[in-house]
């Protein structure tokens, strides 16, 4: 896996879970790496994939299954496309209809754009 120097470690491990589950590679009920297998695997500090899991667990993500390991939940993709859909809205979506201002972008030039991708 290769990080961003921008971002926190277990941010983007959480982002890449999450985006895994976005896209369907992750369903509910399916196993994760244990903490150390994954800080193995994608070379980085266990106590760091801990962190990510714990945030993961806080938000509804995941679950541990004492002894036998990590499980996404069966509400993982609605709780983390609700929370992606609002970090865009606020975040992101305000600074691109900036940008296409200053470029003057119509709007139907950016729906023609949108279409083609």
């Amino acid at each position: 896996m290769e990080f961003d120097s921008n971002k926190a470690i277990y941010l983007q491990i959480m982002d890449g879970i999450c985006n895994r589950v976005l896209s369907g590679d992750l369903k509910a009920e399916d196993r994760i790496p244990s903490v150390r297998e994954y800080g193995a695997e994608i070379g980085v500090n266990p106590n760091t994939v801990a962190r990510s899991y714990e945030k993961l667990s806080e938000a509804g993500v995941i679950y541990n299954k004492r002894g036998i390991g990590y499980f996404i939940t069966a509400e993982a993709k609605e709780i983390i496309a609700q929370e992606a859909k609002k970090q865009f809205l606020e975040e992101e979506l305000p600074k691109f209809t900036e940008r296409a201002k200053l470029l003057g972008l119509s709007l139907e030039e950016i729906t023609t754009e949108m279409k083609k991708h």
